[in-house]
């Protein structure tokens, strides 16, 4: 697995960086590309988290500032050192042998593209050579990877939680593994520059069962299909359903960390997870209130209609019906609001869920 020309001779090196990044994460870019030499080593790997249905212009933004070429790269590209590959919005990035891969497999923690599938796939191919960084964001996505990086012999960074605009990432990072490196983002870059010239060590000898757990995941990021891969006998089967898509969960545990993968390839977090599915209560509750509502509104057009048709008896008991739906829609909408301070992050990070060990 050697680069064209100038990394031919860099085949032992720490010559992969991958980078995730969410909430905060254009301007964390920013400064960093502009501290990155002409002659960087090493490709580089971007997954931002991005609006699917808009085109990016991150490419063009980052390369106003960087001295290294930007792009959206195709699927199926030879890896080029010297080179930022953006992951394309809707799209995960993916690394197999030196190509990059292209692809719109399941989602993972609610985005595509998807941080942990790109390190995952990174840690697979190049194992001891990658170096995995962790930047600003909300929620979780990229500590699975960051734990696979790391598992798989190669070096993990984390911006400075105190440093980042949106702490949330580097945080849940750095609850889970224990990274290498902590640094602001001002010494981000002569890292990484620095990292490149260190020979990698060799590849940890991992069970075969976590190297086919790793090898299912990184196909069901390209092409979906957890099923027939056999994901559901990979950990433990749980009674809980895919928000997404509606399909059994089974848990997987990766040191300390609790993940859940769906029959059909959609994965989360504990943290994803439960942002997800309080979603899905609130819109439900919410419908509720709705036809609560027009049910009372129903009822006192119909009151007014006997009303007017001088019946008062039969319009006083549609009014009585009516305010007793209204008392029934506002218990629903005290729901809501209870509903509602559970599905942040802050609420996660505050009561610190349980966790695999705890």
């Amino acid at each position: 697995m050697a680069f064209p020309t100038r990394t031919k001779t860099r085949r032992h090196h720490r010559d992969i960086v991958v980078i995730g990044a969410s909430a905060g994460g254009v301007s964390a870019l920013l400064a960093l590309v502009k501290t990155l030499p002409a002659d960087f080593p090493a490709p580089i790997f971007v997954v931002q988290h991005l609006a699917p249905d808009s085109p990016s212009i991150l490419p063009q933004l980052l390369g106003f500032v960087s001295a290294l070429r930007v792009k959206h790269p195709q699927d199926g590209e030879t890896v080029e050192a010297g080179v930022i590959y953006v992951a394309p919005p809707d799209h995960h990035l993916l690394l197999e042998d030196d190509r990059v891969l292209v692809a719109r497999g399941p989602k993972e923690n609610r985005f595509r593209p998807s941080i942990d599938a790109l390190f995952r796939s990174a840690a697979y191919t190049y194992g001891p050579r990658v170096i995995g960084v962790v930047l600003t964001g909300y929620l979780d996505d990229g500590t699975s990877g960051l734990w696979s990086v790391q598992r798989m012999g190669g070096l993990t960074i984390v911006q400075d939680p105190l440093d980042a605009e949106q702490p949330s990432m580097p945080t849940n990072a750095l609850e889970f593994v224990q990274a290498d490196h902590l640094v602001p983002l001002a010494g981000l870059g002569a890292l990484l520059a620095r990292l490149t010239t260190e020979a990698s060590p060799a590849k940890p000898r991992l069970p075969a069962d976590q190297l086919e757990l790793l090898k299912i995941e990184l196909t069901i990021a390209k092409q979906g299909g957890g099923f027939e891969l056999g994901i559901i006998d990979k950990g433990q089967l749980t009674p809980f359903t895919c928000p997404d898509c509606h399909g059994a969960l089974t848990q997987l545990i990766e040191g300390k960390l609790i993940r859940y993968r769906c029959h059909t390839g959609h994965a989360y977090t504990v943290s994803a997870l439960l942002s997800e599915v309080t979603e899905s209560v609130e819109s439900l509750l919410y419908q509720s209130m709705r036809g609560l509502e027009e049910t009372k509104m129903l009822l006192q057009n119909i009151a007014g209609q006997f009303a007017d048709n001088e019946q008062p008896e039969v319009a006083a008991l549609f009014l009585r019906k009516a305010d007793e739906t209204g008392r029934q829609a506002r218990v629903v909408h005290q729901s809501i609001l209870k509903q509602e301070a559970l599905s942040g992050d802050l609420q996660f990070q505050k009561n610190k869920l349980p966790h695999a060990g705890a």
